[in-house]
């Protein structure tokens, strides 16, 4: 008896490829899925908190960023300093400091 054809049968070996492929694709996607179920259980597990302090500092950047920049009085400020022309009133001051503390943590001076 003689076997003929025995590697030019095709329709087995397009079996076996769809076979190995579907296979391939199932490891793939049970690879990707431990991967991913992995990546979400340390995202889970991972945390930050500030402090109140932090909080607060990041409320006062906040509020510098968006305030208006009135850039002449700036420069005007700056060249009276530079001349030495630039009186500072220790009391006035005091107070403003005391002022912009109570606005930014919520005392009242």
């Amino acid at each position: 008896m003689s076997i003929n054809n025995v590697n030019s049968g095709g329709s087995k070996t397009i079996i076996d490829n769809q076979k190995l492929s579907q296979q391939q694709t199932a490891s793939n996607n049970a690879t990707q899925a431990e991967t991913q179920k992995a990546t979400t259980s340390t995202a889970r597990q991972d945390s930050v908190s500030l402090t109140q302090s932090a909080q607060q500092l990041v409320q006062v950047q906040r509020k510098g960023s968006e305030a208006p920049v009135n850039q002449e009085k700036i420069d005007k400020l700056k060249k009276a300093i530079q001349s030495g022309q630039y009186n500072i009133n220790p009391e006035s001051l005091a107070r403003k400091i005391s002022n912009l503390e109570a606005e930014i943590f919520g005392n009242k001076a």
